[in-house]
């Protein structure tokens, strides 16, 4: 029954989105689309930067996949996580409803953003397959990123979706952190490029590190090299969850008396 209500729930915030466009829910996939053809054109063609990475050629074309393959998740995370924040004091009037299960509106927003991350993975693929000339059979593994990244995206949108009802600066202070958090990610860079002595932390403190180093093993290089930063990730992303759903169902009961 919950599962039904949220499949519908998650339906109507795509349907919202593009609400009264011509194209629809195609402009989704036509905004990740320019975004690999932008950084593919900026980054490959104009800065001609190229990459040495294990399992990439260094063509053209192989920095601008490679920048837009962490991109991916990060965009997912953050954008659901965004969102989240918001998704309770947003809807007070389904707050008030007794019968209503609050557990799903933070959940909402972050399928939402990780099934339009899905059509930009699509298009990464099919430039991998062209530009590549392979589509590496690593990629049925990818169900073993996504529920960490989806664990952990759940547990922080829990904790910051019910912390909002009672401290409206939440969001705020949130944009700041996921400024500061995006440059300690190796997206723009490669981790190679970080300090052998902080290394370690990046990888086993920030699970976001893990996970999009295994986007780019499992569509670029079709081989998983960072089995234990996946591990730790995955342990890390479910006592994030535990934590952020516990704070959020003690919470809950006074959600309605302050909205």
């Amino acid at each position: 029954m919950k599962f039904d209500l949220l499949k519908t729930l998650v339906q109507r915030d795509l349907d919202a989105r593009y609400k009264g466009s011509v194209l629809g829910n195609a402009w989704a996939l036509l905004n990740q689309l320019a975004q690999l053809l932008v950084y593919t054109y900026l980054f490959s063609v104009v800065l001609k930067l190229k990459l040495t990475l294990k399992g990439l050629p260094a063509n053209d074309f192989t920095f601008g996949l490679w920048l837009f393959a962490g991109l991916i998740p990060w965009v997912a995370f953050t954008m659901g996580l965004s969102q989240a924040a918001n998704s309770v004091v947003a809807q007070p009037s389904l707050v008030k409803k007794v019968v209503f299960p609050l557990s799903l509106l933070p959940l909402v927003p972050i399928l939402s953003a990780f099934i339009e991350s899905s059509m930009g993975l699509m298009m990464l693929i099919t430039f991998v397959a062209f530009s590549m000339q392979t589509i590496h059979s690593t990629l049925w593994l990818f169900p073993l990123v996504w529920i960490p990244q989806l664990l952990l995206t759940a547990g922080l949108s829990y904790l910051v979706a019910g912390l909002t009802v009672f401290l409206r600066d939440i969001p705020q202070t949130l944009g700041v952190i996921l400024n500061l958090w995006f440059y300690v990610t190796p997206i723009v860079y490669p981790a190679t490029m970080i300090p052998e002595e902080w290394r370690f932390w990046v990888f086993w403190l920030n699970p976001m590190t893990a996970i999009v180093e295994l986007y780019r093993d499992l569509v670029l290089v079709g081989e998983i090299q960072h089995w234990q930063e996946l591990g730790v990730a995955t342990g890390v992303s479910i006592c994030m969850f535990a934590i952020g759903a516990t704070v959020y169902r003690r919470l809950r009961p006074a959600f309605a008396d302050v909205l």
